[in-house]
């Protein structure tokens, strides 16, 4: 099959001077590119995060989670409890 592609100048010449780099002409070098470039697999995605729970009363109510300076606190105070 042929087709007309247009290229800017610094890619052309870069190609040009790679072809002949790999001893190779301009239609190789771009028909083993566009090979490369199809087989690539895409990369995997990685599998999606899963926040294990479990059931129970876990943390003190009274605690606000969303400072993790009060749940340092309530740790000492409850450490400081237990060595009285």
């Amino acid at each position: 099959m042929r087709t007309t592609i247009t290229l800017p100048d610094p890619p052309f010449l870069n190609a040009k001077r790679a072809a002949e780099e790999h001893s190779t002409n301009l239609r190789g070098l771009v028909e083993e590119a566009l090979l490369s470039f199809i087989a690539k697999k895409p990369a995997r995605s990685a599998r999606p995060f899963r926040l294990h729970t479990v059931r129970g009363v876990l943390v003190n109510p009274s605690v606000d989670l969303d400072r993790t300076s009060s749940l340092i606190t309530a740790d000492d105070e409850a450490e400081f409890q237990q060595r009285k």
